[in-house]
């Protein structure tokens, strides 16, 4: 019997089919029509009827395979039958990929942007570089199937626009999506860096075969990823992970968001850099810290465990309210490394209780600086399973695949 989903019309349910079908051949790559009956826990004679149609449209394809000298027909996805692009905007820089419809990635670019830099010639300076990539392929515009946008900072649910625009203040009161819409003409989500980033590490990276982790997101602003019961989650509003503003000192230093003594003003690259920059100069860069605390400079590497330790404190408050089994830290000062990930760890140990931090790990992500682009590839692959609305998915089930 088909797995009916609650509510919607016979059509609503055709397409939920077909989409369970799409995601099944995504994740697990080749395979037969009993066996994608079996994993969807749809009928044999409705698979056959989905297998037909996207067949015909050009998505799936069905090949025979000969394994111990048995014949088999197997249904796998048609890498070719689309492009979706994922785009990572931050605080001085954009990255841009372009991937088939089994999320390999078939072209990347990184690129610096201004400090302060603004939407309209950010936007412009990503839509070239994506037509750049789509041709450096041999691919035409017209392949592109749907896109996804990270930018840092929480996305009002439903606007497409920054709830918190101080990282990138050229961007505030943007539509996003309608910015690259009307140039590609293709559904656009947007979302917060730290949800592509946790995304990511679902499929590829710490977090597979997890279901209740948070990817922390450290850099020019602190975020984090919610997984729970292996689904993301943003909270009613979207705002739901922003632990960069967690209080951590009330009678701290004023915070970008209005409050005192944040996170972010303790733990985040600006607030560490500007501590050093007395003794080392204005020129002092984030760069700078990450070099010379490796190398052993023991302010660097005091500034750096500071941090951990208040972060440390933030992820205490986490895992008593969520009891995570994993906490996966991403971002540019992730590359601290140890000294970083022992203060955190220590930290979280002394501020956590026992039975809610007892068995959780911390780590540093695998997919370091790509992260959150290859998250941007997953949500717009999602949201082309999904029937390509434009609307940021609310769920995104932990799966596994392979990005090349």
């Amino acid at each position: 019997m088909d797995r009916r989903r609650a509510g919607g019309s016979l059509a609503d349910l055709r397409r939920a089919n077909r989409d369970e079908a799409v995601r099944l051949l995504r994740l697990h790559g080749s395979m037969t029509q009993a066996q994608l009956a079996r994993l969807s826990g749809l009928s044999h004679a409705s698979v056959s009827n989905i297998v037909r149609d996207l067949t015909q449209e050009g998505t799936a394809r069905v090949e025979t395979q000969q394994h111990n000298g048995r014949r088999s027909a197997q249904v796998t996805l048609n890498p070719d039958s689309g492009l979706v692009v994922g785009v990572d905007f931050g605080n001085r820089h954009v990255r841009v990929a372009v991937a088939d419809m089994l999320h390999n990635v078939l072209a990347e670019e990184y690129a610096t942007l201004p400090h302060g830099h603004r939407s309209a010639e950010s936007v412009q300076r990503a839509l070239r570089i994506i037509a750049e990539l789509v041709a450096s392929g041999g691919r035409r515009m017209d392949e592109i199937k749907g896109m996804t946008v990270g930018l840092p900072g929480p996305i009002v649910e439903g606007s497409n626009r920054l709830g918190s625009p101080n990282i990138l203040p050229g961007w505030a009161d943007v539509d996003v999506a309608e910015s690259f819409r009307k140039e590609l003409r293709v559904p656009v989500v947007v979302d917060n860096d730290a949800n592509l980033g946790a995304v990511a590490e679902s499929l590829w990276g710490r977090g597979r075969e997890v279901r209740n982790f948070a990817y922390l997101k450290l850099s020019t602003g602190i975020g984090a990823g919610l997984v729970i019961d292996g689904h993301l989650y943003r909270g009613s509003g979207g705002m739901a992970g922003e632990i960069g503003h967690t209080t951590i000192d009330e009678d701290g230093p004023l915070c970008r968001c209005g409050n005192r003594g944040c996170l972010e003003t303790m733990a985040a690259a600006p607030a560490l850099v500007s501590l050093l920059q007395g003794s080392h100069g204005p020129e002092f860069s984030l760069e700078d810290l990450l070099r010379l605390g490796a190398q052993g400079d023991i302010g660097c590497r005091r500034v750096i465990a500071d941090a951990g330790r208040h972060i440390g404190v933030a992820v205490a408050n986490l895992c008593n309210l969520l009891n995570p089994e994993l906490i996966i830290v991403g971002g540019e000062l992730a590359l601290a490394g140890d000294v970083l990930l022992s203060a955190i760890t220590d930290s979280l140990s002394r501020r956590a209780m026992s039975g809610a931090a007892q068995g959780t790990e911390v780590v540093t992500g695998a997919l370091a600086e790509r992260t959150a682009v290859l998250g941007a590839i997953a949500m717009a692959l999602h949201d082309t399973e999904s029937g390509g609305d434009g609307v940021r998915p609310r769920l995104v089930p932990v799966g596994s695949a392979a990005a090349r």
